[in-house]
């Protein structure tokens, strides 16, 4: 073997070994964390560019290069990742072709309105506000139910996404998980039940997830309205009301909001409101299909979270003496 061959060869493997070495090392970054956004049909040597314009501390020509000798360069996914301290050329690149994708979370809260709702999106860091000038119509259009009112038609949960993602699509998955869990629900509905339809099961549980001081009581709270439902009583909520007076609702519910008819008002009209009024979790859909056995049709916040539950108007006074007047007694 020749002297020449000999040289070639103690280059390559020197080579081959300082490649090794530095594919195990881990990466200089600018800050703490990098983020590192991935646009679908990008090049390997793009993202090796914008790993480096982002923070990453080395050639992008040797990051390219570690992408395309590897082989999986075609296999990186796009979407939205964080390289942190200790990330390592080798590892930088097994995060992006499993898409290991850095995620954000948005959370519905139950018994939030949709005006709610939007105000959450527009505080939400990374999402992508696709909606934020479509009225109520056109966003609902847009997630394919047109002239289906907005109120109560979303989840509520905690939905991780991708940075950058549209609150369109996160939104659609929220009303796929209410469709679910409405149905669901729907299927176990009591024989009996005065309810004619999952529409209406999702306005009466709007109504329990707002009327609930106490997890507790949702079942007897529904029990009574469904009471109430099947005896032509009108539901009189005061959640109902206060929804109707939207903006106009200043934190004090007056006698004169109880008189006003609107289609809200619960006190003025029989049976259901025309829309749900809030977004109602999984317990308060399942509280209106499954309702505790009661013979009560009022009740009464005894000031802890808790009801006091009557069966007659006499008992409720009473209750409402007790529980309310006494309190507002200097």
């Amino acid at each position: 073997m020749s002297a020449l061959l000999i040289l070639v060869l103690l280059l390559a493997v020197g080579t081959a070994a300082l490649v090794g070495w530095w594919l195990h090392q881990p990466l200089e970054l600018a800050q703490g964390t990098v983020e590192l956004e991935v646009e679908p049909g990008q090049s390997p040597r793009e993202i090796a560019r914008s790993a480096v314009a982002g923070g990453v501390q080395v050639q992008p020509f040797l990051l390219y290069q570690w992408f395309r000798w590897s082989g999986q360069a075609r296999q990186i996914r796009a979407g939205s990742y964080e390289i942190t301290p200790g990330t390592t050329p080798r590892g930088l690149l097994r995060k992006l072709v499993v898409g290991d994708e850095s995620l954000a979370t948005l959370r519905l809260i139950e018994g939030w309105t949709f005006r709610q709702v939007r105000a959450e999106l527009q505080r939400t860091a990374g999402l992508k506000l696709q909606t934020s000038g479509m009225s109520e119509a056109e966003l609902m259009a847009a997630l394919g139910a047109p002239g289906v009112p907005a109120e109560g038609r979303f989840f509520p949960d905690t939905y991780a996404f991708s940075k950058g993602s549209s609150d369109l699509a996160v939104l659609k998955r929220a009303q796929a998980a209410m469709q679910r869990r409405l149905q669901a629900a729907w299927e176990q509905r009591a024989p009996d039940s005065p309810l004619k339809s999952a529409e209406q099961l999702l306005t009466l549980a709007s109504i329990v997830e707002k009327e609930t001081g106490r997890a507790a009581d949702r079942p007897q709270i529904a029990g009574v309205f469904l009471n109430r439902l099947k005896i032509g009583m009108p539901l009189q909520t005061d959640p109902s009301v206060i929804y109707g007076l939207g903006e106009a609702f200043d934190g004090n519910l007056r006698k004169r909001d109880l008189q006003a008819d609107t289609p809200y008002n619960t006190y003025t009209r029989q049976g259901l409101p025309p829309t749900p009024i809030a977004m109602p979790g999984r317990d308060a859909l399942w509280a209106v299909v499954q309702p505790m056995p009661t013979k009560a049709l009022y009740f009464v916040a005894r000031g802890d979270g808790s009801s006091e539950f009557s069966a007659t108007l006499a008992e409720h006074n009473r209750a409402v003496d007790k529980y309310q007047r006494k309190a507002q007694q200097p």
